[in-house]
């Protein structure tokens, strides 16, 4: 059966290792990838769209597809702001779910992190949670929200803090037990095969998945 994806923040540490696994995959006749700048991977599968998610009513064409995975995400620190970061990780995420919704795509997968929550004391935490909520109440036909904790992998832009905390990684995971497991750093490319899993399976309504799977 021939699919239709659209990939969005595939210049992030998840959204690479994700466009390869799925330009891999044989059932894609296209993937659609949305953003500012074009994917460092190339196939012939592979379409890039122009977009910094303030014109997405005019892409109704381009997100007419069977499957949405949004990897958007950034850091406070990055974005500049408290506002500049919601604006990433809540707005255009939502955005992009309603305006996708409305063209016609069926699943919407997307990447938060672990410890989501509405009542956490942590900025971060919080908006993740009304993003889930937010995106939960669309209306596709299935939702997968995936919380992993901190991602693994070499990324392009410097953050000497995940830095330390990725070579503390073995050390600290160990004593992560029961419960606090899901806090346990976690191989971007493990998340992204997930995503592909869940994309494939029959599950409907929203599902939220600790990793791995």
């Amino acid at each position: 059966m021939s699919r239709t994806a659209i990939v969005a923040g595939a210049t992030g540490l998840v959204g690479e290792a994700l466009l390869r696994q799925l330009s891999a995959q044989r059932d894609y006749t296209q993937i659609r990838v949305l953003g500012r700048r074009p994917p460092k991977h190339e196939s012939g599968s592979i379409k890039f769209v122009f977009t910094d998610f303030s014109n997405l009513d005019t892409l109704s064409a381009e997100l007419a597809v069977d499957e949405v995975y949004c990897c958007l995400g950034t850091t406070q620190r990055k974005a500049g702001s408290a506002a500049a970061f919601e604006r990433v990780d809540f707005h255009m995420v939502v955005d992009l779910a309603r305006a996708a919704k409305k063209a016609g795509a069926k699943k919407f997968l997307v990447v938060s992190a672990a410890g989501a929550s509405l009542k956490s004391p942590a900025f971060y935490s919080r908006v993740k949670a009304h993003m889930e909520q937010a995106v939960g109440a669309i209306g596709f036909d299935a939702v997968h929200i995936l919380r992993p904790s901190l991602l693994l992998g070499a990324r392009q832009e410097l953050r000497p803090a995940e830095r330390l905390f990725q070579w503390l990684a073995p050390l600290y995971s160990r004593f992560l037990l029961g419960p606090l497991k899901i806090y346990r750093p976690i191989q971007a490319d493990v998340v992204a095969a997930a995503m592909v899993t869940l994309a494939s399976g029959k599950a409907t309504g929203v599902q939220v998945q600790h990793l791995p799977l």
